[in-house]
């Protein structure tokens, strides 16, 4: 990698505290990684699989009285040059430009709004960035007093570029910042005047759920999150045993793991599945069981209508013997009188 592939490329992460035992102990249940030792005494390294990801050491002498933090390194073709132009721009230089035997040159600036970071120029050798992954970072988020001011420092500082900006309401705009045209960070207000300016490094994890309760257990507070972002990733913020801020940031989980919402317009109905399909199976037999009744009722109406028409010959016939009876019972009493008048004749 040249010199000029890495200007603006966030290099390296340094976490500096007050117990590095702790620490040393604490990060590994965390988030996925081990620790290893260095050639420089007092100093270790984080691995996430084989990749180096960042160092651990305790606050130098001369920082008395600065809280845990995590030191960001940004690099640049020319530590020297970059710390100049940064201090024309109104950043402070708190550690002149250094050597490091074997691994680089370094300075450490406080920016226009007071962010600490670092520059930093590798040797031949180094330089190189890990690939994306379970234990590498993969966000940068700067808190900042005056997020235009600052997007102005770092965009002629680095080359960064202003990206797509999320409206949150009372605590203003997110604004994301890119680099070559991909999105590398964030940018945000500071929530509350007790809070400094600072960077917040986020940590690539499988499962920012899992990552939470190991941080706890360990002794970590949650300060936010787990919580969707824009985007679909999932994050969570922490302040580790010693007081140091951390992130960790769960890439967007499977759309399949997701409930499906709504297509806008009607789509081609899916196959039914087979519970599905034997609902309206189901349904479907309900109608023929009904017709059942339906055909006795008609059976009986049409046996109602046939026995009447069989009733009626008997009544004509009763008609008829009645009839008859009265014919033969007026014929008895004509033939009675006939027999009374000609007793009396």
């Amino acid at each position: 990698m040249s010199n000029a592939d890495i200007r603006g490329r966030f290099i390296w992460h340094e976490l500096l505290t007050t117990d590095t035992t702790a620490a040393a102990a604490f990060y590994p249940r965390a988030v996925p990684w081990r620790t290893q030792p260095s050639s420089m005494p007092g100093y270790t390294i984080w691995m996430a699989g084989q990749s180096q990801v960042g160092g651990l050491m305790a606050l130098p002498p001369e920082a008395a009285g600065t809280p845990p933090h995590w030191l960001i390194y940004v690099g640049t073709p020319n530590v020297d040059a970059t710390a100049e132009h940064a201090q024309r721009l109104g950043a402070r230089v708190l550690k002149p430009a250094t050597d490091i035997p074997n691994v680089g040159r370094f300075a450490v600036l406080a920016d226009p709004q007071g962010a600490t970071f670092a520059l930093y120029t590798p040797g031949p050798s180094g330089g190189a960035v890990p690939a994306p992954g379970p234990g590498v970072f993969s966000w940068h988020e700067l808190a900042t007093t005056d997020v235009a001011g600052a997007l102005r420092f770092y965009g002629e500082l680095f080359g960064w570029t202003k990206g797509q900006g999320h409206d949150m309401g009372a605590m203003g705009v997110y604004q994301i910042f890119e680099r070559f045209g991909s999105m590398v960070g964030g940018m945000c207000n500071v929530q509350g005047p007790a809070t400094p300016p600072s960077w917040l490094s986020y940590v690539q994890v499988a499962d920012s759920g899992r990552a939470v309760a190991a941080a706890q257990s360990a002794g970590g507070r949650l300060l936010h999150g787990p919580v969707e972002v824009p985007g679909g990733s999932w994050i969570a913020l922490f302040m580790d045993p010693q007081g140091g801020a951390f992130a960790v940031q769960e890439p967007p989980r499977a759309a399949a793991a997701k409930p499906a919402s709504p297509p806008a317009k009607p789509a081609a109905a899916p196959a039914p599945k087979p519970a599905a399909a034997s609902a309206p199976a189901a349904a479907a037999k309900k109608p023929a069981a009904a017709r059942k009744p339906a055909k006795k009722k008609a059976a009986k109406k049409k046996a109602a209508k046939k026995k009447p028409a069989k009733k009626k010959p008997a009544r004509k016939a009763a008609k008829k013997k009645v009839a008859r009876r009265k014919t033969a019972k007026k014929s008895a009493r004509k033939g009675a009188k006939r027999s009374t008048a000609r007793r009396h004749r």
